[in-house]
């Protein structure tokens, strides 16, 4: 097995690279994705939902010129799903076409053959975490997302092979990686991961981004929207974000609100435009029901406009 250099001279160079595909990386979370590529080790990144955490797989991806591999976990996920499946109808249409045309006359030499044919990588549905160990490929980024969905079982198996960079295939034998793949794992916290897979990664909480760099990420991504808009968004849903909200805007929030803005043509913030477009920002009903419902005659979402600087 060989392994993938790192095509980073530095953190900065990671930073650098992050910036082209549009992602911008503070200094901390630079370090990580360099430390990961210099100790191929993988990565876990935890942290509310809308960070980023997906992104920056997918921004490494085009940064270092690697296939985006990713496995989408859920409850209840099995092996199975994230490794590998055969193709069954293609399988019995197979034997159905031998039997068709004389598999019967040929005995159970035949059968024999015939199992060996069902059973070959043909007829092999390669699923991501099969695909991330793949030989035959180029050693891709592995994006094992929100495990946190998953159960202690799979997070059993993902320490295996994470460990090896190999599954055993009953019909095929081993597969082996020959090249170390970049795996970034992420969680948002819906349930403790377990420490031996910890353990195993490095480690990264990916925070909410300050001011300076929201605003950054936010012209970078939607720069139609008008400078002075962006900053009063910004602002804003810097402020919103100490309110008890069951779910507090993310930076994906922001940059859909900053799109529905830049459609709309706004160049300014004001309540009523703020209150037309909540449903970027907020998601659960209670929440509106808390900036929506007036207080002593005012809404707290002019409130907090107002504080935020944007009225």
């Amino acid at each position: 097995m060989t392994t993938l250099n790192n095509p980073f001279a530095d953190v900065a160079a990671v930073q650098a690279a992050l910036a082209d595909q549009g992602y911008v990386a503070d200094r901390a979370l630079a370090t990580a994705v360099f430390l990961t590529m210099a100790l191929e080790r993988p990565l876990f990144l935890e942290g509310e939902a809308g960070v980023g955490k997906t992104e920056l797989a997918k921004a490494l991806a085009k940064a270092v010129g690697r296939p985006l591999v990713r496995l989408q976990c859920y409850e209840g996920m099995d092996r199975e799903h994230a490794l590998y499946e055969w193709n069954y109808p293609r399988q019995l249409l197979h034997i159905r076409i031998r039997e068709a045309t004389g598999l019967q006359a040929d005995g159970e030499r035949a059968v024999t053959g015939l199992e060996e044919e069902i059973f070959s990588p043909a007829f092999l549905l390669r699923r991501p975490l099969l695909q991330a160990v793949d030989p035959d490929g180029p050693a891709p980024v592995l994006l094992i997302d929100e495990v946190d969905r998953s159960d202690e079982e799979f997070e059993a198996f993902l320490l295996e092979l994470l460990g090896e960079f190999q599954v055993t295939i009953p019909e095929l034998g081993t597969i082996r990686a020959e090249e170390i793949p970049l795996v970034l794992l992420t969680s948002n916290r819906t349930r403790e991961v377990h420490d031996a897979l910890k353990r195993r990664c490095l480690y990264h909480w990916v925070e909410y981004p300050d001011f300076e760099r929201e605003y950054t990420i936010l012209t970078t991504r939607v720069p139609a929207l008008a400078r002075e808009v962006a900053e009063a968004v910004c602002r804003f849903v810097q402020r919103l974000r100490q309110e008890p909200l069951m779910k507090r805007p993310g930076v994906a929030e922001t940059l859909h609100w900053g799109a529905a803005l830049a459609a709309l043509s706004a160049t300014e913030l004001d309540p009523g435009r703020v209150e037309e477009t909540i449903g970027c920002l907020i998601k659960y009903k209670d929440d509106l029901d808390l900036l929506l419902t007036p207080q002593q005659g005012r809404k707290p979402l002019a409130r907090l406009l107002a504080e935020a600087g944007g009225i």
